[in-house]
């Protein structure tokens, strides 16, 4: 059974996913969607490289790394405003980030939606990427969650996703060259998303 709370170790790469409490939602319309995306790159850029991600009305996907441990003892020690960063607690201190990004999104959604109380179910699952045929199995996965929830019928008309930004060339967060390396390059990626899942491979979350 996967440990969907692993710690967060740096140079380590894991699938990460949150989902709403019961029937509520995430996202009611594009501003949401937008404004998460505004709060994620504020809270994980300094602590995380991100490779894929996709956000639906009652849950999200991200594909993540850890940084360096340097980079993230660095940006630790200048946010907190101290000399040292006990080892031990970083992976607790990199959750914080995460944290930070769940519980100010939920604050301000819930200014505007004029509800109260927790938003996600809990504020984060994890699992670790452990193998190198993972991680083009799990963008797909995450890449084809929108059809498989029937909010779509293709992955390109699927607006919340990192699917386009990739074959795309407007600025990004996303480690796009990595991800299209990987892969072969533009072509590639468009051909591995046509194949069914390989759901051996693929770390699901859910």
């Amino acid at each position: 059974m996967s440990n969907y709370y692993t710690p967060l170790i740096p140079d380590c790469m894991y699938h990460i996913m949150s989902h709403a409490v019961g029937n509520e939602k995430l996202f009611l319309e594009n501003n949401n969607y937008e404004f998460f995306l505004q709060k994620y790159k504020k809270y994980i850029p300094p602590v995380a490289d991100t490779f894929a991600f996709c956000l639906l009305p009652n849950h999200f996907h991200f594909l993540i790394q850890i940084k360096p441990v340097i980079q993230v003892e660095e940006y630790l020690k200048a946010k907190k405003a101290v000399t040292s960063i006990n080892s031990d607690k970083i992976s607790d201190l990199v959750m914080e980030c995460f944290s930070n990004l769940l519980n100010s999104y939920t604050k301000s959604f819930n200014s505007v939606c004029c509800r109260r109380g927790g938003l996600f179910i809990d504020y984060l699952r994890r699992v670790e990427i452990s193998d190198n045929s993972q991680f083009g199995s799990t963008i797909c996965y995450i890449h084809k969650d929108p059809i498989h929830h029937r909010y779509c019928n293709s992955i390109a008309s699927w607006r919340w996703s990192s699917y386009n930004t990739l074959i795309g060339a407007s600025e990004t967060i996303l480690k796009r060259k990595k991800v299209l390396d990987w892969f072969g390059g533009v072509s590639a990626f468009k051909r591995f998303h046509e194949q069914p899942i390989d759901l051996e491979k693929a770390v699901i979350l859910e």
